[in-house]
């Protein structure tokens, strides 16, 4: 040990005692051993041997000094049905607990909650979008057994109560009536969306007052208050464990209530690589952490459980066309040009967002030119394209879900329907309601390059890219097969998505899409579409979107087209 870091262990060690046996004390608390609980009679899908056993080391958890730990199975593994298991586990409870979910997950959780249940929990969806909630007071909120709420609207909320808004009259807050409330269990799905201790919804978390809580303090960023199971994280990332302060539990030992404590212990000595023993040191501390609070468990130790075939995963290359393959080599070697003058002038890491946008281009080329070309357009169609027919809409109306038509065409689309028939919308696919006698819609240029690339391309002349017609191959090749495949096709950039949409819509696919512009409802109502429609073969899903928490057992293709 350096003479620094001798100096700041004995600072550490005055200023807080008890670090000196911390480590000691925790060693002599064993990890829980998870056994198979018995099925839950409340539960009506039998759960899998691996699920009774999260089940069993969630509840024993919650009994522990910790009051609670981290789930973190791989993906589709099943830690919603999990979840629900825990929340049935003591109910009733006469108090009500706290889901917090990525946004595309809020009505999945919903309908699995009603259909792992019978529909016994009585179940609140907080969104904007959901009209029941607008008024609710603190009593009405706790005769809910369970709330549910994303993590951007619980950011809002609270960031209303904390910092307030701009108005003419000075800064207005508003108390959230979310953190008023004490629950009886906190449940954070996707608990890596927190990221780091110091962004505005780890403090929305933090906030949050549930049953088990031991200490009033709290470690910089945990992945939960005590008190909190967090379910759902299939991809714990050690670097949210280090630089983040992930401690997950107040209760861990008093001493983990520091962030200095952390840093110093474990932080520090992981990210100094010339003291190996120190670091060694420090990452047994931190799996001494890990063991005590986190259950970490793969597929392919399951597979017998499982049920499921082996995955294959299959690398499709291609040649660029010429153009294509000219134009890439003029944005790689500009790419080039400017990282070489970073590294030159010796400001490299002053610029790692301009890098990052170095990067972003080449894989966008890889896609289609347009991604990058039409990016900030100032000529081309520009003009508003009709959602059912995919030509310049004539006529233009809008729904009350914002889609643009021609008039004709949305006539035409709801008179094909019985007329005791509720008519979807084509896009989003919740209940189509639209105004025919509003005036035509005004060609707003700013609102027309924001909301589509379509909108910028003129498409009568368009020349789709290599990697989608590669896509397009593919996808008539699975047609060509006996039975029905469903296929989910990712890409982190939406305009990429409508481009594909736009070229298999015309190669006679019927597609549903999913970005992050739609609200809770549409997405969800797109998610059904996609799985109980036969005829639907693709569905397009925005990475950021519907990267995490979605359960799309209908498809047994996935295609990833970026780089």
């Amino acid at each position: 040990m350096t003479y620094r870091a001798l100096k700041e262990r004995k600072k550490l060690e005055k200023q807080h005692p008890y670090v000196t046996k911390m480590w000691e004390d925790l060693k002599n608390a064993p990890p829980i051993t998870p056994v198979a609980a018995a099925q839950p009679s409340s539960i009506s899908r039998t759960l899998k041997s691996f699920q009774l056993e999260g089940l069993y080391w969630m509840m024993q958890q919650e009994k522990s000094q910790y009051k609670g730990g981290l789930l973190g199975d791989e993906m589709g593994m099943g830690k919603t049905i999990q979840a629900v298991s825990l929340l049935m586990s003591d109910y009733p409870i006469g108090k009500p607990s706290l889901v917090v979910v990525p946004p595309v997950a809020l009505m999945q959780w919903q309908s699995e909650i009603k259909e792992y249940t019978n529909g016994q929990l009585k179940v609140l969806v907080y969104h904007n979008s959901n009209s029941k909630v607008k008024g609710l007071s603190k009593k009405d909120l706790q005769a809910y057994d369970v709330i549910m709420i994303s993590y951007s609207g619980l950011e809002s909320i609270h960031r209303k109560e904390w910092k307030g808004w701009n108005r003419n009259d000075g800064i207005v807050k508003e108390d959230s009536v979310i953190h008023s409330i004490h629950y009886h269990r906190l449940i954070l799905d996707e608990a890596h969306s927190i990221k780091q201790r110091t962004t505005s919804v780890a403090r929305a978390c933090f906030a949050l007052k549930a049953n088990y809580k031991c200490a009033s303090n709290f470690i910089g960023l945990k992945m939960l208050r005590s008190g909190a199971l967090s379910v759902g994280t299939g991809t714990v990332h050690l670097s949210y464990l280090m630089s983040a302060n992930c401690l997950f539990i107040d209760n861990l030992s008093s001493g983990f209530s520091h962030v200095s404590i952390f840093n110093q212990e474990i932080l520090n000595p992981i990210t100094e690589r010339d003291h190996p023993e120190a670091r060694k040191e420090a990452l047994s501390k931190l799996r001494l952490i890990t063991d005590r609070i986190m259950l970490r468990r793969v597929k392919k130790d399951h597979t017998a459980s499982m049920e499921l075939p082996p995955k294959r995963v299959v690398l499709h290359n291609e040649f660029f066309g010429e153009i294509e393959r000219d134009f890439s080599r003029s944005i790689m070697t500009n790419s080039s040009r400017q990282f070489d003058t970073y590294v030159s002038r010796g400001v490299m890491l002053n610029n790692y967002a301009n890098i990052f946008g170095l990067i972003m281009q080449m894989r966008q080329v890889a896609n289609h030119p347009d991604l990058i070309l039409k990016k900030h357009a100032e000529s081309g169609q520009n003009v508003l394209v009709c959602s059912i027919c995919d030509e310049p809409a004539e006529e233009a109306i809008r729904s009350r879900c914002h889609h643009e038509f021609c008039r004709r065409c949305a006539k035409d689309y709801i008179q094909s329907f019985d007329a005791d028939t509720v008519v979807d919308c084509p896009r989003c696919h919740i209940p189509l309601s639209i105004d025919f006698e509003q005036p035509d819609i005004e060609q707003e240029e700013e609102y027309i390059k924001k909301n589509s690339i379509i909108n910028r391309i003129r498409m009568d002349d368009w020349t789709s890219s290599t990697k989608i017609e590669m896509l397009v191959y593919d996808l008539y090749k699975l047609r060509s097969k006996k039975q029905t495949h469903k296929s989910i096709v990712f890409s982190q950039f939406t305009s990429m998505l409508q481009l594909v949409e736009w070229r298999l819509r015309r190669a006679g696919f019927n597609t549903v899409m999913l970005d992050g512009t739609m609200t809770p409802a549409q997405r969800q109502r797109s998610i059904d579409y996609f799985m109980n429609n036969v005829d639907v073969e693709v569905f397009l899903v925005s990475l950021k979107a519907g990267g995490v928490a979605l359960n799309l057992t209908e498809a047994s293709r996935v295609f990833i087209v970026d780089p």
